[in-house]
């Protein structure tokens, strides 16, 4: 169960890298909205992640924590924010997916 609440904690990193995304792209009340949503998704991200490092390594948790954050902005930055997609930025998620997958492998 820890480790769907770090999965559901790294979403909500995403969403508030999402949020400020928009807030920057934003004015007016509109902004602060995109703000108020950056707000409420750290604290729940934050809160999440502390409830799965009650029975998780905390170094193992954070790492993955903010690899799905990492991974999430970026596809989020390719697909939505139309960021490039280039081979190296490709490859590099891949690794770092790799590197995600390899240390719940390897947690006790």
């Amino acid at each position: 169960m820890s480790w769907i609440i770090l999965i559901i904690a790294g979403l909500f990193e995403v969403a508030f890298a999402f949020c400020l995304g928009k807030a920057k792209g934003s004015s007016g009340n509109e902004m602060y909205l995109w703000y108020g949503g950056f707000v409420i998704a750290l604290g729940i991200s934050m809160i999440l992640l502390i409830k799965a490092t009650q029975t998780l390594p905390i170094g193992t948790a954070y790492a993955v924590w903010t690899g799905i954050g990492a991974v999430g902005t970026v596809i989020v930055g390719i697909f939505i924010f139309k960021e490039p997609a280039t081979f190296l930025r490709i490859f590099f998620l891949i690794t770092l997916i790799g590197s995600i997958v390899g240390l719940k492998a390897v947690a006790n």
